[in-house]
């Protein structure tokens, strides 16, 4: 690690770290609120707005112009979506000077110049854009003053690389192959906010994916295809993903893009895809002395594996399908209903079963039905209040299918299955249920859309 401090002595201490962290201006303070912001999150929501009008306008030509309309005829024509689109362009490319540089002040001329006011109090009045250190620090040692600082890992990424040759080896693996984790990582952020968006300790999944050099980018672009891929066929809707190139990229790193989630508050980074060439095993090998290279039969040569990195929060995921899913249905009638449209595969409880009445042996016939269902299923069992509160509850949970058990259940062994998101109803066999649930709700039919 290399611990740099600018000539300022009220400027904090930069860090710089190999291969674990990509150093950027990462805040500024605001005087007046006393509210801390992150410079490029700033620029990135002022684009975002450019772009989000280019896209109104767009909206207003496929009505006008609908049935006959042709999108990207008029993206290249219209002049105010020429004109927004120019203004993206510039931004991006100047934004992208100033961080290759290092330059600070022109961070903070282009805020001014863009007339970016604080989301609070409507104001300018910006201070200097000043380096954050995003690396928890702490002490390991009892003895006060002989205690050692380190810090907590803000990547899952380099306990894979120093197993890199433990895994290939045991594993007699051959290139390309993968080695994924989940784990904790922790960033000490300026500001932690958005729910569970940006939090200080987090849950990550990655994946490195190493490859023979030379052949990275078609790698990267096969996982940033195949990511995008399943991201979408989680159910979640075709147009809430988009990928979005890095304007600048790590100092390890010679490709990068980000998978953005339309949340609530917009669309944001769901999931990284970066080609981090060999610089993480090659630095490794330095500082340790080990070589870790991998020989390759079919070309007959040693060489240090480029890698291929996907990287997602599970918080974020969560936070994905939690924010898609629930919402508040008027219905025909003119009542309401809470919904939790979580995608069936993805649902915790995937059937409730519910006898019509507690007596006549219907609660022991619905008590069968559960006994047989949930080895294959987690099931849930309603008994208490009316029929249609038991089906706003489940609805409310994201129950995907409620089957109740009457009294004709008990003559001819039939029950009627409830859709969560459509609220149809049908008639059918008690021995049908575990194939009609399980065809709606394994996670093997969605991963076979993949």
């Amino acid at each position: 690690m290399k611990v740099k401090t600018d000539c300022r002595p009220d400027c904090p201490l930069r860090v710089d770290l190999l291969g674990e962290f990509d150093s950027r201006p990462e805040g500024l303070v605001f005087q007046d609120s006393k509210k801390r912001y992150r410079a490029d999150v700033l620029i990135e929501e002022h684009v975002e707005k450019i772009r989000q009008k280019m896209e109104k306008e767009v909206e207003k030509g496929r009505k006008k112009f609908a049935p006959d309309f042709d999108e990207a005829q008029f993206r290249q024509t219209n002049p105010n979506v020429l004109r927004n689109a120019q203004k993206i362009e510039e931004i991006e490319a100047r934004f992208k000077e100033t961080l290759g540089n290092n330059d600070l002040e022109g961070v903070y001329q282009l805020i001014m110049d863009l007339e970016i006011v604080c989301p609070i109090s409507g104001s300018k009045n910006w201070t200097e854009v000043r380096q954050f250190n995003l690396m928890f620090s702490t002490e390991l040692g009892s003895v006060a003053g002989d205690a050692s600082t380190i810090y907590l890992r803000p990547e899952t990424a380099q306990g894979i690389f120093v197993n890199f040759l433990n895994v290939q080896k045991s594993g007699r693996m051959k290139i390309p192959f993968g080695i994924a984790q989940i784990g904790k990582a922790f960033r000490n952020e300026i500001v932690a906010r958005q729910f569970i968006f940006r939090m200080r300790e987090f849950e990550q999944m990655e994946m490195q994916f190493f490859v023979r050099p030379g052949e990275e980018m078609k790698w990267y672009e096969y996982w940033k295809a195949a990511r995008l891929k399943w991201h979408k066929a989680l159910g979640l809707g075709e147009d809430s993903y988009r990928t979005h190139d890095h304007i600048k990229l790590a100092h390890y790193a010679n490709a990068a893009c980000d998978i953005e989630f339309d949340f609530p508050m917009g669309f944001k980074e769901l999931e990284g895809i970066h080609s981090r060439t060999d610089f993480d095993l090659k630095q490794h090998e330095i500082h340790s002395g080990k070589k870790l290279q991998f020989f390759d039969p079919e070309i007959n040569q040693n060489y240090v594996p480029y890698v291929v990195e996907t990287s997602v929060g599970l918080d974020r995921m969560f936070l994905s399908v939690l924010s898609n899913s629930l919402r508040t249905e008027t219905l025909e009638d003119g009542s309401e209903r809470v919904v939790m449209s979580i995608p069936p595969a993805l649902a915790p409880y995937k059937v409730a079963v519910m006898p019509l009445t507690k007596k006549d042996g219907l609660p022991e016939k619905a008590r069968e039905i559960i006994d047989d269902l949930k080895f294959d299923f987690l099931c849930q069992y309603d008994e208490k209040d009316a029929i249609g509160k038991r089906y706003r509850r489940q609805d409310a949970i994201g129950t995907p299918f409620s089957v109740t058990v009457d009294h004709q259940t008990l003559e001819d062994n039939t029950v009627t299955i409830r859709d969560r998101d459509t609220m149809l109803q049908e008639r059918v066999s008690i021995d049908a249920l575990r194939g009609m649930i399980d065809a709606k709700t394994s996670i093997r039919s969605l991963l076979q859309k993949n």
